[in-house]
This record gives structure tokens, C-alpha cells and sequence, in this order.
């Protein structure tokens, strides 16, 4: 999307009840192929948008869920629209002509929302765009919920600031029932205006949520300009699809206190208030980075994998020896003794020896302290019979690649503690 210079909105409309069970992976595979297939038919300079909204009638402990994709690309014929979900089906005009593709995405689309027991339409027009909406009906989860009031912003007053009519609203309701005063607009120079009526009357809004990308001017600017107005004693948390970390800095100087990612849940949103009612004033600096210790045993073969991780792994502050495959990392492990490496980050995919074999031979080490040490599996299959093999073979865990930085740190933090 960001080669082709596409806009992206991701919206969750009504969504009260967000814990669920099903097939995870399957329901993302289903939403990702609508969403790739809006991405190849959209011309750069579009937009595509992903809606979810929970919809009433389901029964007594289901809710009913749609998901909206919708896109500004060159659209279907209403002959084609009839066919799309057939296997090999691909429109044949001079358009699309040069696009890549089996014919298949939908195909297999189709038969992944049937399994769910769901269902799944699409209304097209040449030159106007796509909207396939595929409709769930999921089991709740019932146990207790936490509850939703948070005691520091009781019946504070909050603007929330976002283009969307649905995002201003659903945004709004969620900070009610959180037991605060909300208002919206549809424009951050509205918003800057509305700010400093409230400073003249004595009457301030101790919290903004704003939209990243406002049509009239961006979300930082907005928070530029509401700083000017009211200083550093109030709350200024940005939304956005995006990865905020390009944006981070600027944000953070223009005085953007938080950031919130859509689509925005109850859940997520709260967790993000309650973090700065936890911090006690919005002004409050962040800790250092944190600094890390212990030497770890890499297993990967791949040479531009193994820069990646020393330099990520190094910068955190381990030390990093590398082994270029399975049978090399058993005989480093067995030679170095017992307590020099803290924990192994093991490659499945690997020459010699694979992950899996050389993790069973570090588990059959006569030394127990050897043989107990952590093993972590570093795979691009993401699958969860990936996930239960690593288990079965005696890891403590699965990573997948691409590696997500953090979430590799979060994970070494939590096994190394």
C-alpha cells in the first residue's frame, strides 16, 4: 500500500463484545486475501478501507459480526461479479491485463468463510470501486469482564477529533460507558477552535483523541496547535492504522502524549487511558531504554538473517555467537559448558541439521543444566502446527519471521526473568 501510495482506514463500529472464539488464522487468511486482492485493483492514489461492526439478533451467547472491505479500484463488470467466486476465474479486459494472478484468491476465499459458517457478497461497478462484505456469527467468550470505568478521568471532558462520522461516534460511546464527557468534530481546525473557546470559558477538555490523518491538517499539527492553546497539562492521544514509530519523534515534540492503533477497540483503548492515568501526569518522561544482559547462541544460516539479529540483539545489550547450522549449535553448546549461554535462538530451516533435530539432541545432553537450557524457534512458518511442533521437539517457544523487534525482546525479557 505504500509503494502504490494507497490510503488505508480500518474502523471498528460498535464492537461490544471483542472476546471470541474461532479460527484465528483462518479469519485472518479470509480478511488478508480481500484486502490484498483491493490492494492489486486499486490505482495508486486510492483508498482502501477495512469497517468491522457487530450487528444485533444473534443468539443468547453469540454475536453477529461484518467485516467491509471496500476499495476506489477499477472495479468488476456485472457479468464478472456472478463468477468471481469460481476457481480460476480471472475478468479478461485490457485493464487488468497486465496484473498478476490465479484466478484462485477468491476461490479459496469463499471456501474459508463457508467452513465458519459464514457468509460473504461483493456489489462492484467499472470504475468506481469494490465492497465484499462477509458476514460471522461467534461463539462469546463468558467469563467475567473487567470493568470499564477508570476512576482518575470520571467525568472528565474529552474531545475526540476524526474525519469519520462512525469513528467520531463509536469512539465516543466507548469513553462514556469509561464514565467521561465526550464531544466530537470532523476537523482539526475545528478542533483548535473548539479548544480555545474552552480556554476562554474556563471550561478545558483534559483530554484529546485525534485522528493521525485529518483532511484540513494532520494529527501532529493538530496537537501543535492545542498545545499553543491550553500547555502541557492535558492528554493528547493520536489513532492511527499506520505504524506510528516513522511519526514517533515529531509526535513527541509536537507534545502527542500516547498512540492508539486502529481499528480502536474498548479494549485497546483503555488499556491505553489507563497507562496514563498509571504515569500520573501527561508530561511524565519515558524510562531509558532498557539494557539487557546475558550472551545468547544463535543458530541461522542465513547471513543477512545473522546481521539482523547481532545488530538488534547486540544493541539491546547481549552478547551473540552465531553457529551456521543445527549440528554446529549442539557442538558449541556442548563444548562451552554449562551456564556461558543463557538461551539458543534456533532456525528451523537449516543445513546439516535442522531446529528440530538439533533441539532433541540439546535435550538428550547427559548434563542437565545443558540440556534444560531455553530454545527458542525463529521460522517463517507461522502456522500452529509450526507452533506444537517446536513444543513437541522440547522448545520453549516460537518466534516468527519476519522478526517483529519487540516482540523478540518481550519474549527473550520474559524467558530470561
Amino acid at each position: 500500500m505504500h509503494s502504490k501510495q494507497l490510503s488505508l482506514d480500518i474502523d471498528a463500529v460498535d464492537v461490544v463484545d471483542e472476546e471470541i472464539y474461532c479460527d484465528k488464522l483462518r479469519l485472518n487468511q479470509a480478511l488478508l486475501n480481500l484486502l490484498s486482492n483491493s490492494v492489486k485493483y486499486t490505482e495508486p492514489g486510492g483508498r482502501v478501507s477495512l469497517l468491522i461492526t457487530q450487528k444485533p439478533g444473534a443468539p443468547e451467547g453469540y454475536a453477529n459480526y461484518e467485516f467491509h472491505i471496500r476499495d476506489t479500484g477499477i472495479g468488476m463488470s456485472p457479468e464478472f461479479t456472478d463468477r468471481i467466486f469460481e476457481p480460476f476465474e480471472r475478468e479478461r479486459n485490457s485493464t487488468i491485463s497486465g496484473i498478476q494472478g490465479t484466478g484462485l484468491g477468491m476461490a479459496i476465499t469463499k471456501n474459508i468463510v463457508d467452513m465458519m459458517h459464514g457468509s460473504i457478497g461483493v456489489q462492484s461497478k467499472q470504475g468506481a470501486g469494490t465492497e465484499f462484505t462477509v458476514c460471522f456469527t461467534f461463539r462469546l467468550h463468558s467469563g467475567p469482564r473487567e470493568p470499564q470505568k477508570i476512576p482518575e478521568f470520571q467525568d472528565c471532558r474529552v474531545l475526540v477529533v476524526d474525519d469519520d462520522f462512525n469513528t467520531c461516534d463509536s469512539v465516543s460511546s466507548m469513553l462514556e460507558q469509561m464514565g467521561m464527557r465526550a464531544e466530537w468534530t470532523l476537523s482539526g481546525k475545528e478542533a483548535v477552535l473548539r479548544t480555545r473557546q474552552a480556554v476562554m470559558r474556563s471550561n478545558q477538555y483534559r483530554m484529546y483523541i485525534v485522528d493521525w490523518l485529518l483532511p484540513d491538517m494532520n494529527g501532529i499539527e493538530v496537537t501543535r496547535r492545542i498545545r499553543k492553546e491550553v500547555g502541557a497539562d492535558i492528554s493528547v492521544v493520536v489513532m492511527t492504522a499506520y505504524d506510528w514509530s516513522d511519526i514517533e519523534e515529531e509526535a513527541r515534540e509536537a507534545g502527542v502524549t500516547a498512540f492508539c492503533s486502529k481499528p480502536l477497540f474498548m479494549s485497546e483503548l483503555r488499556s491505553c487511558l489507563c497507562s496514563l492515568a498509571n504515569q500520573g501526569s501527561p508530561e511524565k518522561k519515558p524510562a531509558g531504554k532498557k539494557r539487557r544482559t546475558g550472551r545468547i547462541l544463535l543458530a541461522e544460516d542465513n547471513e543477512l538473517n545473522q546481521e539482523i539479529a547481532s545488530a538488534v540483539l547486540t544493541e539491546a545489550g547481549f552478547e551473540l555467537e552465531i553457529a551456521e547450522n543445527g549440528q554446529r549449535a549442539v557442538d558449541m553448546l556442548s563444548h562451552a559448558g554449562a551456564g556461558y549461554y543463557q538461551l539458543v535462538l534456533m532456525d528451523v530451516q537449516m543445513p546439516v541439521m535442522n531446529g528440530y533435530t538439533a533441539t532433541k539432541c540439546i535435550r538428550q545432553l547427559e548434563d542437565p543444566r545443558l540440556s534444560s537450557i531455553p530454545i527458542l524457534a525463529m521460522t517463517a512458518n507461522a502456522f500452529e502446527e509450526d507452533r506444537q511442533e517446536a513444543l513437541r521437539c522440547g522448545m520453549n517457544g516460537h518466534i516468527s519471521k519476519p522478526i517483529d523487534i519487540q516482540s523478540l525482546l518481550d519474549t527473550l525479557d520474559q524467558i530470561l526473568s
